[in-house]
């Protein structure tokens, strides 16, 4: 192998003398360059985007994928550009569980229908983890990630360029400095008395030889200050390049935001189904259960605008449907509870009385609710305190 020594001599020494100039630096022993106030805000800009992506990025795996083990799985095969073997979801599992119990207790058993009917409720529900999975994978932790991989190493490959352009620099004006300052002494102070003649000769060419280190030392520091200009130019430009980093990442997070409203739009319509057999099945199984048990219908869904379906709760019919046709509506002060059938009833969501007729609602709190015979399925009468009202069965989670 030919090895070239001069160009290895001579790195080597740049080394040593960026060595030098950046401990002499730490100690306070040597002057520095200091950036101007735009291109250290967005040094520091940059840094800053670059720790909250990590931490963004970290986290969204952690959400998309709790399983440790799996994300270094997962991690492992990328870097093998590998493909990820697909991977069953908790929800797939759970299913698969439950129709193998069915199957194993009884699938003509009210357990083993219910079992049948959650399983299937599961596996829609970890399909749909699974393309929510696959498209946040797609559409925002790959940005992130080719950000951190490929834009955040050349920024900082040409900042550690420009920081040795800088120690340059600065060696360069500590050693112009230096020689102008033996070039004084030379010229001003001689070695020894003027009056000899030999000794006055001796000092003349001390002095033209400081003339020409001072010379080379001035060229030197016009060569680091032109590369150091120009370096710090191209790592100003990749700096303001931030900007448009965060304005792909604002549309990236826009599509996350989509597919996470998409995917909890379709657990919630499962789950709406779901809980409609269970409540159409529960009255062939307990023939004695509570007539307003009635589970509200499954909402459409809009498939141009997920945000708006899931944002919308189910809402009941018009006050005005609750009467049938020709007859008068329902005068509450008229109304008693019955001997039995009355139950307790969580609040799922605020609801707003339409009219005076309607008992108005907040999240969470505990309302006693029962039914009249020939009223509509979707409300039931609401007692609270001293205040009664008619409430929609789809707000409300009914106990023992």
């Amino acid at each position: 192998m030919d090895f070239n020594m001069k160009k290895l001599a001579s790195d080597a020494g740049i080394f040593f003398t960026r060595a030098v100039q950046f401990t002499e630096e730490k100690f306070g022993q040597a002057e520095k360059t200091e950036l101007d106030a735009h291109f250290e805000s967005l040094l520091a800009r940059a840094d800053s985007t670059k720790n909250w992506t990590e931490k963004i990025l970290r986290q969204t795996e952690v959400l998309l994928q709790p399983n440790p083990s799996a994300r270094v799985e997962e991690f492992l095969y990328e870097k093998l550009d590998r493909k990820v073997p697909s991977r069953v979801t908790n929800g797939e599992l759970l299913a698969q569980y439950m129709a193998e119990a069915a199957s194993e207790l009884g699938p003509t058993t009210p357990y083993g229908k219910t079992l049948i009917k959650v399983a299937e409720a599961e596996k829609r529900l970890g399909a749909a983890e699974r393309d929510f999975i696959h498209t946040a994978s797609i559409n925002f932790l790959t940005p992130l990630r080719n950000f951190l991989e490929g834009d955040w190493k050349t920024i900082s490959k040409e900042r550690r360029l420009l920081q040795n352009r800088r120690l340059d620099l600065d060696a360069s004006k500590a050693r112009l400095k230096k020689a102008k300052a033996a070039e004084a002494k030379a010229t001003t102070v001689p070695d020894f008395q003027e009056t000899r003649p030999r000794n006055y000769i001796l000092s003349a060419s001390a002095s033209a030889l400081w003339n020409d280190e001072v010379d080379k030392a001035e060229q030197e520091l016009r060569v680091a200050q032109t590369e150091f200009d120009r370096q710090a130019e191209v790592t100003r430009l990749l700096l303001e390049g931030i900007s448009s980093t965060h304005v792909n990442h604002l549309r990236c997070l826009h599509e996350f935001v989509e597919s996470q409203t998409t995917y909890y739009a379709q657990c919630y319509r499962h789950m709406l189904d779901l809980q409609k057999q269970l409540g159409s099945s529960q009255g062939a199984i307990f023939p004695g259960t509570f007539v307003g048990t009635t589970e509200p219908t499954s909402p459409t869904l809009s498939s141009t605008s997920p945000t708006t379906a899931a944002a919308t709760m189910p809402m009941g019919p018009s006050v005005a449907d609750l009467a049938p046709p020709g007859e008068a509506a329902l005068r509450l002060e008229e109304v008693a509870p019955p001997a039995s059938g009355t139950r307790k009833a969580r609040v799922l969501y605020d609801y707003e009385a339409a009219d005076s007729s309607e008992l108005a609602l907040l999240a969470d709190e505990l309302i006693t609710v029962y039914s009249l015979p020939g009223m509509d399925p979707d409300w039931l009468i609401g007692e609270r305190g001293n205040k009664k009202g008619k409430v929609p069965v789809t707000y409300l989670e009914l106990l023992s």
